[in-house]
């Protein structure tokens, strides 16, 4: 190979890893960061016991940060979800000691966030309020009936079964080797097949409808990347006490939203409505209808997380929820969502969250304080939003 075909082939990757580098960016982050700590802490971050522990501390603002991503692509943001998940999470706790199962509980809780979703949609979709003021007085209104409900008095469930729902895993003896448990691992290979099989099964779909794709070697290169990350996510399980109970629950949750995002005609809908509200009317969409769902899901996702929170905290506090809304919007723009709509993803979304949660637990680590703590992750959501217009500027789609 001469040496203008190697100067041609180093300008075309770089030219191509330009154009799809805020595509990857979370990715990039989140390796570095975890890197980063493992030098600062001496690796104690990395170890098996905390990479479970951060999945399982942050797990209630990751299933918030899969319906804020949604509301963020609507244009439109939710500031009541900490509130709403302190209410539901009460609820969930009222529901169990009153002697409904654990199931029943959980099923009954994500209504109850379905209904306040709706109640909200309804004032935003139809009654043409803005989302800031109509979640604003959410979250004042869902704060003081958790008072009330509480009787500003930590509610604690009368069993251990609820808490194992943040804090269980799941384990078979006869699937364990040298205190290693192999279902973390086996569900790792599902994963990662499953992911490979449809991630072709797509290319392959774009191709025949003449999209604009990757080229195969960073099509593969793509590939390997996400795959390793879930492997080793998976052994680092497999080592410690298995898998995480609120891991499946995050999974299942990931798994359904993502498929309505990018397969569905909701989906599309929802980014229709997102990119050009005016527009999408205009060709027949029933924009309305599309935000008056997306409310309606994220308080049912609000539910959900109240029932992880309670679990968590193995009491249901007067002062659950505080601070929530701020952690899953950040998580959702750190994640790649774009401020001004229609532009963001639900493994974006996971991908901020977990980004925070590294950056909360290396600091904690570290020993620093809760003042600075703050100070960084504000400078970390101001870059993150600062990123996303300046490669918007770039392509010239501001």
């Amino acid at each position: 190979m001469n040496n203008n075909n190697v100067l041609g082939a180093a300008q075309s990757f770089l030219l191509v890893a330009k154009e799809n580098m805020r595509k990857y960016t979370m990715f990039i982050m989140l390796v570095v960061i975890v890197l980063g700590f493992a030098v600062l802490t001496g690796g104690v971050n990395i170890n098996p016991r905390n990479f479970t522990n951060i999945f399982i501390q942050n797990s209630y603002i990751l299933v918030l940060a899969v319906g804020m991503v949604l509301v963020i692509v609507v244009g439109n943001i939710d500031l009541s979800v900490g509130s709403v998940a302190a209410f539901t999470g009460a609820i969930a706790a009222i529901l169990y000691n009153a002697g409904f199962g654990i199931v029943l509980t959980v099923i009954l809780t994500i209504m109850s966030g379905l209904v306040i979703g709706a109640f909200q949609g309804y004032w935003i979709a139809y009654a043409k309020i803005p989302a800031f003021i109509v979640t604003l007085a959410g979250m004042l209104l869902f704060r003081g009936l958790t008072y009330i409900i509480t009787n500003v008095t930590p509610i604690t469930p009368k069993t251990d079964v609820f808490k194992k729902i943040a804090s269980g895993t799941v384990s078979f003896n006869f699937l364990k080797i040298n205190d290693v448990h192999l279902l973390p691992v086996i569900l790792g290979v599902i994963i990662v097949f499953s992911f490979v099989l449809f991630s072709v099964s797509d290319r392959r779909k774009k191709i025949k409808n003449n999209f604009h794709l990757l080229p195969v070697a960073y099509f593969i290169l793509e590939l390997v990347f996400i795959s390793a990350i879930i492997m080793i996510l998976c052994f680092q399980f497999a080592r410690y006490r298995g898998l995480p109970i609120v891991f499946v629950i995050l999974g299942i949750t990931i798994v359904i939203f993502t498929f309505i995002t990018r397969n569905t005609i909701f989906g599309r809908y929802i980014y229709a409505v997102g990119g050009n509200s005016r527009s999408a009317k205009l060709s027949g969409i029933n924009s309305e209808r599309i935000v008056f769902f997306v409310h309606t899901i994220m308080g049912g996702l609000c539910g959900l997380s109240g029932v992880v929170f309670t679990a968590y905290m193995n009491s249901a506090l007067p002062k659950a929820g505080e601070l929530f809304e701020l952690e899953a919007i950040a998580a959702c723009f750190i994640g790649g969502a774009s401020a001004s709509g229609g532009i963001g993803t639900i493994m974006g979304a996971i991908m901020g969250g977990l980004i925070m949660g590294v950056i909360n637990n290396g600091m904690s680590l570290m020993n620093v304080g809760a003042n600075w703590q703050y100070v960084v992750k504000a400078l970390v959501l101001l870059m993150a939003v600062w990123y996303d217009i300046y490669t918007r500027k770039k392509a010239g789609m501001v």
